[in-house]
């Protein structure tokens, strides 16, 4: 069954805040993409 929950843009907004900055651990960098990667494609 697949996963139907999208990330919001709120959480989205941050997670790529958190990529972007070099004082965050690849770990929390590896959560912050995968929230990304559940964000609703836009156009």
């Amino acid at each position: 069954m697949a996963n139907s929950k999208q990330t919001s843009k709120a959480v989205a907004s941050k997670a790529s805040k958190i990529l972007r900055d070099g004082r965050y651990s690849s770990n929390s960098k590896s959560v912050a993409a995968s929230a990304l990667s559940q964000t609703k494609k836009g156009k």
